[in-house]
């Protein structure tokens, strides 16, 4: 397996530049291993703080960073099946524009698929809120194959941010389609019976700026009939069987509905 790989991000007008600063030098200042390209999609009009930012990290970087302009805004899902198809390499590394990357993100993962027979690599995910050294918790998920495939039945598989897979498994199963706020999740639900092969490091490779601003945004009817209709196209597809269904959206719909002071006491228990 190369070495040479691609970071694929999207940006768009609400993001932070002191944000989006830090996740570029976590990517490229501060790694064991640089990515052979960065694929940085501009979805829509940005303001002048994003592209002044984007301008200096062009001018550091040269033809290793290209740029993808969008006209108008399309949506991360969209945005993202773009990128791909401007990637150069067949693994492809994702990130968010206000993440930071743990040194050795990608050291780790290319060795990983140097030595194994998989198509998609994730980790554990640290989150914090305002400071990146006071982590308030974890995303942890399963390591090997059959267990991400059993755990996915229920709840997302795969951190999002910090995944790398190969370029062609993804474009196999059908890409980024619209899923409302759960493109990813749908994505890995028909790679996995698409037969492409699984497997998450078990530390933080990435920590994410979440917390619980985050869950507040997760809470509600919207979110939850986002979730009714994932898990209903996860059982036409054969995802899930009537009972899985039956369940996933039985607890969703209650943690969906709960004060928030309940859900933050979950969510504790759940991410620590």
């Amino acid at each position: 397996m190369t070495s040479d790989f691609s970071v694929l991000m999207s940006i768009y007008s609400k993001e932070n530049a002191g944000y989006f600063d830090r996740a570029m030098t976590s990517i490229w200042d501060e790694q064991t291993v640089r990515p052979s390209e960065i694929i940085l999609v501009e979805d829509g009009n940005l303001t002048d703080e994003l592209y002044s930012s984007i301008s200096q990290w062009k001018e550091k970087i040269g033809s290793t960073f290209r740029i993808v302009p969008l006209e108008k805004n399309v949506g991360l899902g969209d945005a993202l099946n773009i990128g791909l198809q401007k990637c150069s390499y067949e693994l492809v590394a994702r990130m968010d524009t206000d993440d930071i990357c743990v040194n050795n993100r990608f050291e780790k993962q290319l060795k990983i698929f140097k030595n194994s027979d998989i198509d998609i690599c994730s980790s554990w995910v640290s989150e914090f809120v305002k400071n990146e050294n006071e982590i308030i918790s974890y995303r942890k998920l399963p390591e090997q194959h059959l267990d991400i495939i059993k755990y996915a039945k229920h709840r997302c598989p795969i951190n999002h941010p910090a995944v790398m897979y190969k370029k062609q498994a993804v474009k196999d199963a059908g890409g980024y389609v619209e899923m409302i706020l759960l493109e990813d999740y749908y994505l890995w639900g028909r790679m996995i019976l698409n037969d492409a092969k699984f497997y998450n490091i078990e530390e933080p490779l990435v920590n994410m700026r979440a917390g619980y601003g985050q869950l507040e945004r997760r809470r509600g009817m919207k979110y939850f009939l986002s979730e009714y209709s994932l898990h209903k196209t996860f059982l036409s597809i054969g995802l899930i069987n009537y009972l899985e269904f039956t369940q996933n959206i039985i607890i969703r719909l209650f943690t969906r509905m709960l004060p928030k002071s309940i859900l933050k006491y979950l969510y504790n228990i759940i991410r620590r």
